[in-house]
């Protein structure tokens, strides 16, 4: 993959993320903040955002997104077989319910 296709996926990446975060967080609020790690305002923010405002901040060439398992221990405990794999979802939850949420800077 060259420089140039990167890019393209990047902003591909971006443009779906902005995309599902609008439709999360008009669909339930709530769940929505929590399920992105967003603050209120930052949530408001992006599900307000016009067309034209999603295409051009999805075609910067950053992530807009991040992966929120940024611990070790955290991503090698929901990595690892689990005895009841059934929980493995409320521990993630429970993890991530643990963060500090987004906000401006």
């Amino acid at each position: 993959m060259n420089g140039r296709e990167t890019l393209d996926s990047i902003r591909e990446i971006n443009l779906s993320y902005i995309m599902l975060a609008q439709r999360m967080l008009r669909e339930d609020k709530a769940i929505g903040m929590f399920r992105l790690g967003l603050s209120s305002e930052l949530a408001d923010l992006l599900a307000g955002l016009t067309l034209p405002q999603v295409v051009k901040l999805a075609s910067s060439d950053q992530l807009l997104c991040f992966f929120r398992f940024n611990d070790y221990t955290m991503l090698s405990a929901l990595t690892q077989p689990a005895k009841n794999a059934g929980i493995a979802p409320t521990h993630a939850a429970i993890l991530l319910a643990g963060q500090p949420v987004a906000q401006f800077a």
